[in-house]
């Protein structure tokens, strides 16, 4: 119903934002609400769930991230909680790359999301879904991870700075860039 707003951020919270048009603020779940800068203008991707005469609007920056969310809840047994979860904690790239290459392992590392999850994704989404770049290695994000929990960070700390790192570059150097953008 809804394919996208263009709107001013007038409020974010730990798992939405609100985005003001015209005068009404619309609430929406987003993987990483703290992308988002306040009272900037933005232009969000949207989805609307509706599941028993409740509905839910969620949202994204970029049409990618829309497009893998959409697939993830064509999923059996996956449903936009578990999408969301996924996509707050993993690149867009990262977690395509995972599912063309069948890595169950690595998709098992989402909060929700056990081995028959994880097997089920691959098996309905393997070639389905499109990496950007045949460049990256989503393996690296998860030793950047692994650093900035031995350094002591949060996961809300991990969780903002990690989609926004280039997995195409060396781990040395991601740990430096997050660490720079946590610490900013």
């Amino acid at each position: 119903m809804y394919d996208y707003l263009i709107g001013i951020v007038s409020e974010i919270q730990k798992d939405s934002v609100v985005i003001e048009v015209n005068n009404v603020g619309y609430k929406v779940y987003s993987p990483n609400p703290y992308s988002f800068v306040l009272d900037d203008k933005v232009k969000v991707y949207t989805y609307l769930h509706i599941k028993d005469e409740i509905l839910t609007l969620y949202g994204f920056l970029s049409i990618e991230e829309k497009k893998l969310f959409m697939d993830l809840i064509s999923v059996s047994g996956i449903g936009p909680k578990s999408a969301i979860a996924m996509l707050a904690t993993g690149s867009v790239q990262n977690i395509a790359q995972a599912i063309n290459k069948g890595d169950a392992k690595y998709l098992c590392k989402f909060p929700g999301i056990g081995m028959k999850s994880a097997q089920q994704i691959i098996l309905d989404l393997k070639g389905k879904v499109e990496v950007k770049s045949g460049h990256g290695n989503y393996l690296v994000l998860d030793e950047v991870r692994d650093a900035l929990q031995i350094l002591g960070y949060s996961d809300k700390d991990i969780n903002k700075v990690l989609p926004t790192l280039d997995s195409t570059k060396q781990t040395s150097e991601l740990v430096r860039e997050a660490l720079q953008r946590i610490l900013g």
